[in-house]
């Protein structure tokens, strides 16, 4: 038969509407939906970057030089090539607010800048005023803004005095708005703003001194960044520049919402497969009530492929449907919300319809229901006329023809490759749809072990009638329980996994960190206070440990005379400058891995010992030559040992250790680690900060709450996908509910006709319900637990302990979704008359 004539019966076919068809489009499209949301919103934030790159940037390109000024030559360069420059100069210090014992200090990221600042954008203060009035000089005091974190933590209001270095400053106004606050990144403490030459006499830019500085530019309109990004970086790359253009003013912030999002659509996909399910279910639920029509077609002589274009058809036009709903809702609620997106974001957004991230879900939509739909639509062609008077469909082969698989095999790869390709990370996608993958096999496997377990135990469960009722229902009802098991556990296993990482990467952070990570981290200790900054320590009895080191920064140019990113591509220890140091000896915790330490008196060709995890990575072995450039000076040493470098203790730890006499003639600053009692952390910094105000102390506790704090949020953002698979999953369990509403009807009938009450009727279906919850619940667990392993383990290389609250939460949620999926329906079946329902049957 034609394609017409098959196109003519899925017309008549739909003329019914859409009955039986609402699951498959609520699944469908709130599927699309939320991929095409997080797509929509994301394209929001990258067209803000775009738009406002400039001002985020405070100029239309940016040369950043990291622990030096650019030199007179390097300036003269960046001068010809701008029409005006602006230099901002960054780093960590200590504010303080009164004298003496009585002072408080906190940890401020100070921006010093010149009178051109800010090229782009403008500078919101309260009480308002221009910000050079606000720098400026008044009763001998140079002006300073601050952060209101910072003032209310310090208890200072504009008009008071503090202290930055051995130099006191006068607090005109709080800051509001920064134009170029996103550019600066991750901060480990609040903002102060001030003049570059107000910090003379401050003592806190001498040599070695950790800070950056940013040459912001403002360009002739013609001019090509592309070709001048590339000059820049053949100029200066190897003295450790840094490049960045309006075209993405706050990089860091770029990359963050890139990968965010990219792995919310990839949750988002987890949902698109919970939906899957319930689209499976609802195909093979209306193909069983077409039983009778399919075998009547082809008693009239209809052949197999007529049945299934028939069916293919209607199923595919209703895929659209679905799929444009999707669309259509996941492009409209970011406008709804923008007001309230918008509020929390720190960055601006231009929300607008986005076509690229629609398209990307609509195609996730439409290959996800064709993978789902082409199972039991495959199993409709194998019934035949001779079953017009049997049960067609359970007596019809469980396995479509092998070409069917293998065209949903096809489907689901061409999915996968997709996925990676607009997400722009394999890696990513391939561990989150094979964990997708591994728990929908647990899953299915554990569908077909609850029906086993519960025919055997029905038997056992004599005497106790709700019960055994309960049990045989489940035992006898392998689609209703695989529907409730694989939808629900599903759902389930997202959330459960994203609360193990969450729960873990917080205990390795901060569960046992007064056991392994210190108190404090001093930097910008000079050479000639780090004797009497030791002294003052080791002086100490509730000190336990200090650990000090000279600290440098390079930049590593060269891999055995080769450029470093030919040799070691986009490995992290090349991008950029790194930690550097010296040692005369390695120190009792080092551990050699490979190789020799030199001798201590040592004076020869300069020497390496590398991080033996990052070499292996890299393709480093002994003998190798490194080249780096430390404050303009190329500096060649050769691998003469591998050590363990362990970068998750909070403690120092440096990729890379010279010999003493290969560095020691470079500025250099000391850092140090201090290990102590909690009592005795404040007398500590007081005494140190009195003695010595350029030295900057970071709390290490204090900063490990704001990566928690970041934390939080992206744990709320994956939690946030998560709760969205799982209402799928709630939709088809409403969806499965509403399958078997007529099965149990007849129950429920019978029962009542043998003398069974309306209570235990009840209590039965509630407890089929709660068992069935209980059960997805634990086996979600499981597929949770397991996927929170292998991330902490593998990706995240941290260890792994079951967090049970999180897990009982997932357990009971178990049980409550299936039961409140299913209440209604229990009602219903309980209020229908059994006269009415056995005759009907009948």
């Amino acid at each position: 038969m034609s394609l017409r004539l098959a196109g003519r019966f899925a017309r008549r076919e739909m003329r019914g509407g859409l009955r039986g068809f609402r699951l498959f489009l609520a699944c469908l499209a709130l599927g699309v939906a939320a991929i095409a949301a997080v797509g929509s919103v994301r394209s929001a934030i990258e067209g803000g970057l775009q738009r406002e790159g400039a001002a985020l940037l405070g100029g239309a390109a940016e040369i950043d030089f990291t622990y030096r000024f650019a030199t007179d030559a390097e300036r003269d360069w960046i001068e010809s090539q701008a029409s005006a420059v602006s230099e901002v100069v960054e780093f960590r210090s200590m504010a303080v607010a009164g004298d003496g014992a009585a002072a408080d200090r906190a940890l401020t990221q100070v921006k010093a800048v010149d009178d051109l600042y800010p090229l782009v954008g403008e500078m919101v203060l309260e009480p308002a005023m221009p910000l050079e009035q606000a720098l400026g000089l008044e009763n001998g005091l140079s002006g300073a803004v601050m952060e209101r974190a910072l003032s209310d933590r310090l208890g200072l209001s504009p008009g008071d005095t503090f202290k930055l270095g051995v130099k006191e400053f006068r607090l005109s106004a709080l800051i509001v708005r920064e134009p170029d606050s996103a550019a600066s990144g991750f901060a480990l403490g609040p903002r102060t703003l001030l003049r570059t030459e107000a910090l003379d006499g401050a003592g806190l830019l001498a040599e070695g001194t950790l800070f950056n500085s940013k040459y912001r530019m403002l360009l002739p309109a013609d001019t090509d960044l592309d070709q001048l990004r590339s000059a820049a970086r053949a100029r200066f790359e190897n003295s450790g520049m840094r490049w960045t253009d309006a075209r993405n003013g706050a990089p860091g912030v770029s990359r963050f919402v890139e990968r965010l999002t990219a792995f919310l659509i990839l949750v988002g996909l987890s949902g698109l497969a919970v939906g899957g399910v319930g689209v499976s279910a609802a195909v093979r639920s209306y193909l069983t009530g077409k039983t009778e029509v399919i075998a009547v077609l082809r008693a009239l002589g209809a052949d197999r492929a007529t049945i299934f274009q028939t069916y293919f058809m209607q199923i595919g036009a209703l895929s659209l449907l679905g799929v444009a709903i999707g669309v259509v809702l996941g492009a409209v609620a970011p406008l709804v919300f923008a007001p309230l997106i918008s509020a929390r974001l720190p960055i601006p957004a231009a929300f607008a319809i986005y076509p690229a991230p629609l398209a990307e879900a609509a195609i996730y939509g439409l290959l996800t229901a064709f993978a789902f739909t082409l199972w039991p639509l495959a199993r409709s062609e194998n019934i035949r006329a001779a079953t017009l008077f049997r049960d067609a469909w359970d007596g019809a082969a469980r396995f479509p023809a092998p070409r069917y698989v293998a065209i949903i095999g096809m489907t689901v790869a061409l999915l996968v490759a997709l996925a990676g390709w607009f997400n722009g990370s394999w890696w990513l996608t391939l561990w989150t749809l094979g964990g997708i993958a591994g728990a929908l096999g647990i899953l299915t496997l554990a569908a077909l072990l609850v029906r086993f377990l519960a025919q055997r135990a029905a038997v056992l469960a004599r005497g106790r009638p709700r019960l055994r009722w309960a049990l045989a229902a489940i035992g006898g009802s392998g689609e209703g329980a695989g529907a409730v098991v694989l939808s629900l556990g599903l759902g389930l296993s997202v959330l459960a996994a994203v609360g193990q990482i969450d729960g873990n990467l917080r205990q390795a952070i901060s569960g046992n960190l007064p056991d392994v990570a210190p108190s404090y981290f001093f930097v910008d200790i000079q050479k000639d206070q780090i004797d009497g900054y030791t002294k003052r320590l080791t002086d100490d009895p509730a000190v336990r440990r200090i650990d000090s080191a000279p600290m440098l920064r390079g930049v590593v140019t060269q891999i055995n005379g080769r450029p470093a990113k030919e040799v070691a591509g986009d490995h992290w220890v090349v991008r950029g400058d790194r930690g550097l140091t010296y040692a005369e000896a390695p120190d009792d915790d080092t551990v050699i891995t490979a190789g020799e330490w030199w001798a201590p008196d040592y004076a020869g060709p300069p020497l390496i010992s590398f991080a033996a995890e990052e070499a292996e990575e890299i393709g480093l072995e002994l003998g190798d030559t490194l080249t780096i450039n430390v404050l303009g000076r190329d500096i060649t040493g050769t691998i003469a040992s591998f050590q363990e470098v362990d970068f998750s203790t909070a403690g120092i730890g440096f990729i890379l250790t010279m010999n003493p006499a290969a560095l020691t003639g470079a500025p250099h600053t000391y850092i140090s680690t201090v290990y102590a009692d909690a009592e005795a952390e404040a007398p500590i910094l007081r005494d140190l900060a009195t003695a010595y105000p350029n030295i900057t102390a970071i709390r290490v506790r204090d900063a490990i709450d704001r990566v928690a704090a970041v934390l939080s949020g992206l744990a709320a953002a994956t939690s946030y996908g998560a709760a969205a698979t799982l209402l799928t999953g709630f939709l088809v369990l409403i969806g499965a509910a509403a399958a078997g509403a007529d099965a149990r009807r007849y129950e429920a009938a019978l029962l009542k006709t043998l003398g069974a009450s309306r209570r235990s009727i009840a209590a039965s279906f509630l407890m089929r319900a709660a068992l069935l919850g209980l059960f997805a619940g634990a086996v979600a667990l499981l597929a949770g637990i397991l996927g929170g392993w292998a991330v902490s383990r593998f990706v995240m290389d941290t260890s792994f302990a079951v967090v049970w609250p999180s897990a009982l939460l997932i357990v009971t949620g178990g049980a409550l979704a299936s039961i409140l999926a299913s209440l209604g329906f229990a009602i219903k079946a309980l209020n229908a008359r059994p006269a009415q329902v056995l005759r009907a049957r009948e």
